[in-house]
């Protein structure tokens, strides 16, 4: 598994703009944690990278938008530093249903 992170800048300016931007957001909650507003952290294995980098550049417009992926790794836990009101999102801990 690998930690990532995936944003994205939608142009809203249109109706068709503020679509994309809402199916952007939904195709990332299928793999992660939303920590601001087009941020989102992700927990994938390699099958699931390439699944959701196809799906985003099937919603996106290239010309208008722009989606950026990080890749983390295994040690994302040293290398990100979080302050603020929201909390934390640490994937591996504990999951209450």
């Amino acid at each position: 598994m690998q930690h990532i992170l995936i944003t994205y800048d939608v142009s809203t300016v249109s109706e068709d703009g503020k679509r994309r931007l809402r199916r952007a957001a939904k195709v990332c909650l299928d793999y992660g944690q939303r920590v601001q507003n087009s941020v989102f952290e992700c927990q994938v294995d390699s099958a699931q990278i390439v699944e959701i980098r196809s799906r985003l550049l099937g919603v996106i417009n290239l010309d208008r938008d722009s989606l950026r992926i990080y890749y983390l790794g295994s040690e994302w836990g040293r290398r990100v530093e979080h302050h603020g009101s929201k909390p934390g999102f640490d994937p591996e801990g504990l999951l209450l249903v």
